[in-house]
């Protein structure tokens, strides 16, 4: 049991060295630019799925007012 806890406190002293020495964390104005294009992206995406929904919607209620 206590080589079971070696191992787990090895592993989280690894990962906090792995973290702290070997990560590259970004800058701020990097982590803002990030930001800002996945917010425009995320939004330019919204936008195309709703014309496609409304477009759908145009087309199945222009059929169904044909058939019904």
């Amino acid at each position: 049991m206590k080589k079971f806890f070696n191992r787990i406190a090895t592993y989280i002293s690894e990962s906090y060295n792995e973290l702290v020495h070997k990560v590259s964390w970004p800058t701020l104005s990097e982590l803002s630019n990030s930001a800002v294009v996945v917010l425009t992206a995320s939004l330019v995406i919204a936008l195309i799925v709703f014309v496609i929904d409304l477009g759908f919607e145009n087309l199945l209620t222009f059929i169904y007012e044909r058939v019904f």
